[in-house]
């Protein structure tokens, strides 16, 4: 019982940093530089790396792959979700450039981050005999 609530907390971090992190991706710095304007996308690369913390996390808390996986397909359906058109025509997620690599960036190194081992224990470094 303990790992499906396990499972459904996954689920429900990965829904939840998908919708918030539909709106905070596209947060940015622009900075004009002699050669013109420097754009600094600060909030597509903090959403991504709490992405994959949150993944790792998950992994760690189920003590298992699927628990990265599981929030990995949260956050999917609900950057999807929000990536489509809402009834009053408006959009969390656009088609431009920034978008695109939020949305590939994301599922790739949340996959990547999901299919790393988990690590039950750290050794202590001392050697049995």
């Amino acid at each position: 019982m303990i790992q499906v609530l396990r499972f459904a907390a996954a689920a429900a971090v990965g829904l939840l940093v998908g919708l918030i992190g539909a709106f905070v991706q596209a947060e940015r710095f622009i900075m004009s530089v002699p050669w013109g304007l420097l754009v600094v996308p600060w909030g597509m690369v903090l959403v991504i790396a709490v992405l994959v913390i949150a993944v790792r996390g998950a992994t760690w808390l189920v003590m298992s792959r699927w628990g990265g996986m599981v929030l990995f397909l949260g956050w999917l359906i609900a950057t999807i979700a929000m990536a489509g058109e809402s009834p009053s025509g408006d959009l969390a997620l656009s088609g431009g450039g920034r978008q695109w690599v939020y949305l590939i960036g994301g599922v790739v190194l949340a996959a990547a981050a999901s299919t790393f081992p988990v690590i039950a224990e750290r050794s202590s470094g001392a050697v049995e005999a």
